[in-house]
């Protein structure tokens, strides 16, 4: 497991516009809960990665939406 593999998933699932709304939706009511299936998705795609490599990632973007994002998520990311 690496930081490269959470950036190629992030990717991934940033291009895929449903799911990163399904994404978003589920971090709004269930924070850890999206965390686990970013993993999940990360499982399935082969690109494994943990919980701390995602949130890792996330803090190094300079994406004003995903900035949003983390914000409103905060309390499971």
């Amino acid at each position: 497991m690496t930081a490269q593999n959470a950036a190629e998933l992030y990717g991934r699932i940033s291009a895929d516009t449903e799911l990163t709304n399904a994404l978003f939706r589920q971090a709004l009511q269930d924070p850890n809960g999206a965390l686990s299936r970013i993993v999940e998705i990360g499982e399935a795609e082969g690109l494994p990665v943990t919980a701390e490599l995602v949130r890792a990632h996330l803090e190094t973007l300079d994406d004003s939406a995903t900035s949003r994002w983390l914000l409103k998520a905060r309390g499971g990311l």
